[in-house]
C-alpha cells in the first residue's frame, strides 16, 4: 500500500477504482462535465459538477468516463446517512502491531494523487460531513484532518464531483454547500436510439428482437412517466435471457416470440414490479402467434 508523510505523519493511500465503464449516448453532457472542471489560467480553480438525474440513469458513469477520457486516476467514494466527517478524510485504524494507522480516504488520495473523486448519491450524506469538505470545495482547496492533526491541501489536478438521485433526499443541503457544487449538470432518459446502443452495448450477446423489445417498453414507460430506466431494462433482458438459456436447454424448445414475452414478463415482475409486467403482458397479446425469431 502506498504512502505518503505529511507533516510528520504517515497516510496510507486507497487504490483507483479500474472498472468498465464507458458512457454511451449523449456526448454532450461528458463536455459539460470536462468543462465544469477545465481551469482557464492563473487565478482560476475548477468546478465541483453536481450530476442529477434519476436512479439508473447512468451518473457515476458519466462522471468516470469523463474523467477517464481526461486520463486521470478515478475514486469513487459511496456516500451513505452514516456516512462521517473522518470517512471522508483521514480514518485511524489499529495496526497488527498495536499501533495506529492513518488511512486516506478514496477523496483524500484523488486530493494527493491529481485524480477524480466522484462522491457517489451525495444527497444521502449529512451537512455536517459535507461541511468538512467545503474548503476543498472552494479557492482554499484543503481539508483538515482532526485525528491526524494535519492539513491536507489538493494537488492541482485534482478534481471533484458529485452525483445526486433527484427522487428523495435524505438530507437537505445548505446553500454554502450547494453554491460550492456547481454547475448542475441534468440527465434525462435517453432518447430510444441511444437507449437502443445502451441496451446492444450492455447484452452484445442479446438478439436483436430482445433488445427492440426492451426499448419498446422502455420508451412506453417513459411517456407514462414511469420511473423505470436504462438499467432497469438491461437487468430485465440479462435474467430473462439466463432464464431463456436454461429453460430450452432442459427442454429442447426454440425460442418463440410468445415464449421470449413470457420471460420478459417473468423478469420485469420479478426486477421491477407487476405494473412494469404489464407492459410486456400486453405486447405479448401482439405475439401469439408462437413464430421462431
Amino acid at each position: 500500500m502506498e504512502t505518503v508523510s505529511i507533516d510528520g505523519v504517515i497516510l496510507h493511500l486507497s487504490q483507483p477504482d479500474e472498472l468498465p465503464m464507458n458512457w454511451v449516448g449523449n456526448m454532450e453532457l461528458v463536455t459539460q462535465v470536462k468543462a465544469a472542471w477545465l481551469v482557464m489560467g492563473s487565478g482560476d480553480f475548477p468546478l465541483n459538477p453536481r450530476l442529477i438525474g434519476r436512479p439508473g440513469v447512468g451518473k457515476t458513469t458519466l462522471a468516470y468516463h469523463a474523467a477517464r477520457q481526461l486520463n486521470k486516476p478515478v475514486y469513487l467514494f459511496q456516500a451513505t446517512i452514516d456516512t462521517r466527517p473522518e470517512d471522508l478524510i483521514v480514518t485511524p485504524v489499529i495496526s497488527d502491531q498495536g499501533k495506529i494507522k492513518y488511512m486516506a480516504s478514496s477523496i483524500v488520495t484523488a486530493m494527493i494523487k491529481g485524480g477524480v473523486a466522484v462522491i457517489d448519491e451525495g444527497n444521502r450524506m449529512s451537512e455536517k460531513s459535507w461541511a468538512s469538505l467545503a474548503p476543498l470545495m472552494d479557492n482554499r482547496r484543503y481539508v483538515e484532518s482532526i485525528v491526524a492533526g494535519i492539513k491536507i491541501k489538493a494537488h492541482p489536478d485534482f478534481r471533484l464531483c458529485t452525483t445526486m438521485n433527484d427522487d428523495a433526499s435524505t438530507f437537505d443541503l445548505p446553500e454554502y454547500i450547494h453554491s460550492r457544487l456547481q454547475p448542475q449538470i441534468f440527465i434525462d432518459f435517453p432518447d430510444r436510439e441511444e437507449e437502443r446502443l445502451i441496451l446492444s452495448t450492455n447484452l452484445p450477446f442479446a438478439d436483436e428482437q430482445i433488445l427492440e423489445y426492451v426499448v419498446n417498453f422502455l420508451q412506453v414507460a417513459h411517456e407514462a412517466q414511469e420511473r423505470y430506466t436504462v438499467r432497469d431494462g438491461i437487468n430485465i433482458a440479462r435474467y430473462a435471457l439466463k432464464k431463456l438459456s436454461i429453460d430450452i436447454s432442459k427442454e429442447g424448445e426454440g425460442m418463440s416470440e410468445e415464449r421470449v414475452m413470457r420471460a420478459l414478463k417473468k423478469a420485469a415482475s420479478m426486477i421491477l414490479d407487476d405494473k412494469a409486467a404489464e407492459y410486456f403482458a400486453t405486447m405479448l397479446e401482439m405475439y401469439g402467434d408462437k413464430r421462431t425469431i
